[in-house]
């Protein structure tokens, strides 16, 4: 079974916690410690890029955005991310418990990387090896 809880001070944030950074930055901060270092996953840049594009305010939520990755961390894909993601693929696969692509490589990426997730998403916890903090 997956951990829910950590003391860590760095975090991979899942593309929902990164919405509630740029919908309201000071509120979604106030729920973490303020020493807390935030890496987004490329994946997780992919869907926020997108959600922009496909809004009815383009260039102001790209503007949020482009702002954004300004203040966290971000986490490359590599050779190391495909074999985690191949892995976590597979696994949930043969356990019959299967998530979106997008959210493996987001897994893959805080694995590869040591770090817990920060996610409200509950389809994580069928990931083995990854540590979830619940948003």
């Amino acid at each position: 079974m997956t951990a829910t809880t950590s003391t860590s001070t760095e975090f991979v944030i899942d593309t929902n916690v990164a919405i509630a950074f740029l919908n309201d930055a000071k509120a979604a901060a106030a729920r973490i410690r303020v020493s807390t270092l935030l890496s987004v996953p490329v994946a997780v840049w992919g869907e926020l890029f997108y959600g922009a594009e496909k809004s009815s305010r383009v260039t102001s939520n790209l503007a949020r955005i482009e702002r954004f990755t300004a203040s966290v961390r971000t986490l490359p894909c590599d050779l190391g991310t495909a074999r985690e993601y191949g892995r976590i693929k597979k696994a949930l696969r043969t356990q019959g418990t299967p998530i979106p692509d997008n959210d493996i490589w987001i897994a893959a990426s805080a694995i590869q990387q040591k770090l817990p997730l920060l996610s409200a998403d509950s389809h994580f916890r069928h990931v083995a090896g990854l540590t979830i903090e619940k948003w």
